[in-house]
């Protein structure tokens, strides 16, 4: 009996020295060591501390991520446009007059340009037409369909493949830490919610984006809920502050975009009070990804760049601080 006990502890000391000596695992492998990857796990450590002066409740843990060039790549035009695109080439054979009326014929033709000069009023003909007079189940089934088989056209990866590691990385860690994730997106919100749970592990009731009216109706196939060609919400730059309330109902304690249309969100998470961080993602690897900021027609960070340095927010370098931006195929 006493040589078992000796066996016992003597077994229970190499575990404990065992698990001493283990080494930490690090929750953000694709970032490279530095000060930005320091200044995230420092605050998420803060704020999780209990009894720390920082400790912030579970229930107020909220932490929001813009989804175009923040948590997915969005050049060279933002993927929700080439799903219009597409989308009217599928309905084209039902719309002969399409062929010579605009804006719909500079987009079977692939004339960038002729639909550009549409301006806002041709871009919401083709919102309309695409995402609009059919219930919310069957436009789900429609973004699903296309997600499944549509290609990225310069990386030939699937649309889902174009996330970016490091971010797939936070937001897991987060979610470690006791914090609700929430997408915050000028995109369309019924456009997100039906491939985000599969992608990010965000939910579809943790998704706000650009709505329309809804409808409810009851047919010979049940109830239904008809999507409407009103807007309800633009849920960029201002709007998004109004959308986190609107559907949250608390200030973010973190938050992530990377262009102008994110700054509101980051100035109204930054002026809360206690703990708060706000990100921004700088494209700034034009070799394994693209380099943009100032004078992009998309994703442009100017005045959100500018407001960074002077309010001291995060900025996220892509070429210095990720060390791979897309997952293993």
């Amino acid at each position: 009996m006493k040589g078992l006990r000796i066996l016992v502890a003597t077994w229970l000391c190499l575990l404990a020295l065992a698990v001493h000596a283990a080494p930490a695992v690090d929750p953000l492998p694709s970032w490279n060591e530095g000060a930005t990857k320091q200044a995230i796990v420092d605050f998420v450590a803060r704020t999780t501390r209990e009894h720390g002066p920082d400790f912030v409740p579970v229930a107020e843990r909220i932490a929001t991520f813009d989804n175009d060039g923040t948590l997915w790549a969005e050049q060279p035009l933002y993927f929700q446009g080439v799903f219009v695109m597409d989308r009217v080439r599928a309905l084209a054979p039902s719309h002969p007059e399409w062929k010579t009326t605009e804006p719909y014929r500079s987009v079977l033709a692939g004339d960038a340009k002729g639909v550009a000069a549409s301006g806002e009023k041709g871009l919401a003909e083709l919102m309309t037409t695409t995402h609009t007079g059919m219930t919310t189940d069957e436009f789900s089934r429609i973004v699903s369909d296309w997600m499944a088989s549509a290609k990225h056209p310069v990386t030939h990866r699937p649309y889902t493949g174009m996330v970016y590691q490091p971010m797939l990385e936070l937001l897991a860690y987060l979610r470690a830490n006791g914090y609700k994730t929430y997408i915050v997106s000028g995109g369309g919100q019924e456009f997100m919610r039906p491939w985000t749970e599969k992608t990010y592990g965000i939910p579809p009731e943790q998704v706000i984006g650009s709505n329309g009216d809804l409808e409810y109706r009851v047919t010979a196939r049940g109830p239904e809920l008809l999507k409407l060609p009103r807007v309800s919400l633009v849920d960029d730059g201002a709007g998004k502050p109004v959308g986190i309330q609107r559907f949250i109902g608390r200030r973010p304690l973190l938050a992530f975009g990377n262009s102008d249309g994110d700054r509101q969100m980051l100035e109204w998470t930054a002026h809360g009070d206690g703990p708060r961080l706000a990100a921004l993602v700088h494209h700034t690897d034009g070799k394994r990804e693209w380099a943009y900021d100032r004078q992009s027609k998309v994703g442009r960070l100017d005045k959100a760049l500018d407001q960074a340095g002077r309010d001291g927010w995060l900025v996220v370098d892509m070429a210095r601080d990720w060390k791979t931006i897309y997952p293993e195929p």
